[in-house]
């Protein structure tokens, strides 16, 4: 089912016409929820980073293969799901609802565009309980406070905490203290999926592709495979620990055969004792 006090007119305020990370993620998808402002940015990425696009896909994949290890492996049937982002089929809560129909998911983004597409967010399995907040990472105690989140999720069971492309639009004084609070706030046995951007491998590209953001107002922050570990700090790191995504559980799904300078993201799913 779905959270019923979000079946409402996306009755929203677009700003088209400055570009977001969701849509420029969505046009580098392949996507059709973005605008001139979106597509000039991700056009002057990929004019820098010809592989964007591919390591774009490579971070769609390693989602799908996160949540469904996290649902077949560990038996996790709530997920709380922060920087949403466009939706694109298959979504969250279609891969872990195909694993049990009784998963329940909360999406989370701060984009207006995403509220208006969060239909396509909440078509749960009957068995199941899909919401959509609006809710900011850096503000985590505004959305962990909606009434959608406790009619959602028991906060007492474990959940999966998933922060794909994200923090690194968000430097460490920024990203380090909400995602530490979220990790606290939620009970032992849940777990932490995150990826995050690195120039380890490509640096000359990731600096290239920093200034494409840049132009358009956003921060990006590449973080080596340290600075990234550090997120995991006080969890049990599931295997193979952190690594570029493309090597990361491959024989779960597409993911083998990308170069890592084409890739250079990191991710790593780890346990909350």
């Amino acid at each position: 089912m779905t959270e019923a006090g979000f079946d409402r007119p996306p009755q929203v305020d677009l700003r088209t016409d400055r570009a977001h990370s969701a849509r420029i993620y969505d046009y580098l998808l392949g996507g059709k929820t973005n605008f001139p402002a979106d597509r000039e940015v991700g056009d002057r990425l990929l004019g820098h980073v010809p592989g964007a696009r591919a390591g774009a896909r490579a971070a769609r994949s390693v989602m799908h293969r996160m949540v469904r290890r996290l649902a077949e492996e560990h038996g996790v049937r709530q997920f709380l799901d922060v920087g949403t982002g466009i939706p694109t089929a298959p979504n969250l809560h279609e891969i872990v609802q195909a694993v049990d129909p009784a998963c329940r998911v909360v999406y989370v983004d701060n984009d207006p565009i995403v509220l208006a597409h969060s239909r396509a967010l909440l078509s749960s399995a009957p068995e199941g309980r899909t919401a959509y907040v609006e809710g900011d990472l850096r503000e985590p105690e505004r959305f962990l406070s909606d009434p959608a989140v406790a009619a959602t999720l028991d906060l007492n069971a474990p959940i999966a905490l998933t922060l794909i492309n994200i923090v690194h639009f968000l430097s460490d004084e920024a990203a380090h203290p909400p995602v530490s609070k979220l990790v606290d706030a939620l009970p032992p046995g849940s777990f932490l999926a995150l990826t995050a951007g690195t120039s380890d491998h490509a640096p000359e590209g990731a600096a290239d592709g920093a200034r494409s953001y840049a132009d358009a107002g956003i921060e990006l922050h590449a973080r080596s495979r340290a600075e990234v570990e550090r997120f995991f700090v006080g969890l049990e790191l599931d295997e193979p620990g952190v690594v570029l995504i493309n090597r990361w559980h491959p024989e779960l799904g597409e993911g083998q055969g990308r170069p890592d300078g084409e890739v250079s993201v990191y991710g790593g799913v780890g346990r909350k004792p």
